[in-house]
């Protein structure tokens, strides 16, 4: 595999601003999605929560603050793969894979959480379902 090269883990070693941003991705929407469901955990704390405790705002607002800084990380991850760096396209292209399928299974829902959700019905409409022709 060509861009598995000692400089590509070299660089991912750095934890660059489009790892940062994918696992931004990750972490936010999932906490967003599923705040009011993890409320009921007494020992489970969320971006949402922690927002919420350090700035003194209300729920709605930390998570259009919250949304915000998603926006942002897809901005980061857009520029990253524009103006590539010395690692090879592919390795950014896997990074960018990783944000879109996190944008996938948490945009409306927790996807992960609950398999039979719309998760299951968009993986069966994709690689099950024959395509009408």
């Amino acid at each position: 595999m060509e861009e598995a090269t000692i400089n590509s883990f070299d660089w991912l070693s750095t934890f660059p601003q489009a790892v940062k941003a994918a696992s931004k991705i990750c972490r936010l929407m999932d906490d967003i999605v599923d705040h009011k469901f993890e409320q009921e955990k007494e020992h489970f704390i969320s971006a949402v929560n922690c927002y919420m405790k350090k700035y003194g705002v209300t729920e709605e607002e930390a998570i259009i603050e919250l949304k915000r800084q998603v926006h942002n990380a897809w901005k980061d991850i857009n520029e990253a793969c524009l103006h590539p760096t010395a690692v090879p396209m592919p390795l950014l292209i896997r990074i960018l894979n990783f944000a879109r399928l996190m944008d996938v299974v948490y945009k409306c829902e927790d996807g992960y959480t609950n398999a039979k959700g719309v998760l299951k019905d968009l993986i069966v409409s994709t690689l099950v379902e024959p395509v009408a022709l």
